[in-house]
């Protein structure tokens, strides 16, 4: 019976019905035994490849030898101690700022979730938000700004789950907004950014994208407001550029692998094998970078943990593929929320049209910012694919190092 329960399950997720009727068959049982030796090149891409006109989101799972979630009871990734003392990060903000994240479909379980997540690390409790956002404290709402929620979806629910407890644990007390749009659709997530922005978040955080297309800088006016990071995933198909992401625009965000020593201090940073980077095909470069010989915009713009297998602690009530409880959980989509955080921490470049200018004017390479010289996402030969001294296309300006740079 368990085996025939595993092959439906199986089949459910490969045609993505993982919304409501997934969650009715999810296991409640114990979890699968932890195999921390089975963890290296072994990843779940969470989200289906989206239909045209779509968008799907990056976070990979960590997987065990049956190929399937490996969850755990207690946590099993990086906490937010590790994370903090690794990029030397405050947890609060003297100025905290407002994040959101955006996302498609709904987490059902979010509100308990985080509060389960504070509860694990000795987090301070985060009360919802009692009518506007003028405190610090949580808010949930669809792309319209109510309180209908779309449908459900397991794989968004557990990229959701990453995006809120890592932006979270990042800025602590930053007022945070989860806007949840009704598909993965480019129509309803730009309807969700554009929410977000009303809502007066000054950070968004998005871990999402497709491949580029030919009339993607149509969609660039969404992220034209100054003073609003606009923060992106860069993808996880390696030596690719992806859409947001290649915006002029946004803030683009790739990935790395982050090695720490016993007392969770940065010990080295490569980058991770599957972020992505590139040089635009339809995007103009802007006026902040200066990396030749792209002509035109290059992924990416800084970049932070991604690698699953030196990934984030997630809990996830709602259930991934059938399975409840902690993951190991990374993908660009873990180094956005990351930045978002620290970004909010930072809450430095209200004056600016660019945020992410404040971030390449003070390049201190080793003071400000972690330069990623090793590592390779693709066979280019060249800065774009490969970590080099300085500016690169998979790690770009580097990782954090303090708020300086931010």
């Amino acid at each position: 019976m368990k085996k025939i329960q595993t092959v439906v399950l199986s089949v459910i997720t490969v045609l993505g019905l993982t919304g409501v009727g997934a969650s009715v068959m999810a296991k409640s049982s114990t979890p699968n035994q932890y195999h921390p030796k089975l963890l290296k090149g072994s990843r779940l891409g969470v989200c289906n490849k989206p239909v045209t006109s779509a968008m799907h989101c990056f976070a990979k799972v960590v997987s065990n030898q049956s190929n399937t979630p490996d969850v755990t009871s207690g946590p099993t990734g990086y906490s937010p101690t590790q994370f903090h003392t690794a990029y030397q990060l405050p947890a609060t903000s003297a100025h905290p700022a407002t994040i959101a994240v955006v996302a498609a479909y709904d987490n059902p379980n979010i509100v308990n979730d985080l509060a389960l997540y504070n509860q694990t690390f000795g987090l301070p409790s985060f009360p919802l938000c009692k009518g506007t956002v003028t405190t610090s404290c949580f808010l949930k709402v669809n792309q319209n700004g109510g309180t209908s929620y779309p449908s459900r979806n397991s794989g968004w629910a557990l990229e959701i789950a990453l995006d809120v407890q890592t932006a979270h644990q990042i800025c602590q007390n930053c007022k945070l907004i989860l806007v949840e749009a009704s598909s993965s659709s480019y129509t309803n997530l730009m309807k969700a950014v554009d929410r977000a922005r009303l809502l007066g978040a000054n950070i968004i955080s998005n871990s999402y994208g497709s491949n580029e297309f030919s009339s993607e800088s149509t969609f660039d006016s969404h992220f034209n407001y100054p003073g609003i990071a606009f923060i992106f995933s860069s993808g996880d198909s390696g030596f690719v550029n992806s859409y947001p992401a290649s915006s002029p625009n946004v803030i683009s965000v790739g990935g790395t692998t982050l090695n720490i020593d016993t007392q969770n201090h940065w010990l080295s940073e490569t980058v991770w094998s599957d972020g992505g980077s590139g040089c635009s095909r339809y995007e103009l470069k802007p006026t902040f970078q200066t990396d030749t010989p792209c002509t035109h915009r290059t992924n990416t713009d800084v970049s932070a943990d991604a690698d699953p297998n030196t990934g984030a602690a997630i809990y996830d009530s709602y259930g991934y593929s059938g399975y409840r409880g902690w993951f190991q959980v990374g993908g660009t989509s873990l180094a956005a929320p990351l930045i978002a955080g620290i970004y909010g921490l930072a809450n430095n470049f209200e004056n600016l049209n660019q945020p992410v200018t404040y971030t390449y004017n003070n390049q201190n390479y080793g003071v400000n910012l972690h330069d990623i010289t090793t590592g390779q996402n693709g066979g280019c030969g060249m800065y774009l694919c490969q970590g080099t001294v300085g500016y690169d296309g998979p790690t770009g300006l580097g990782s954090p190092l303090g708020l300086t740079a931010f």
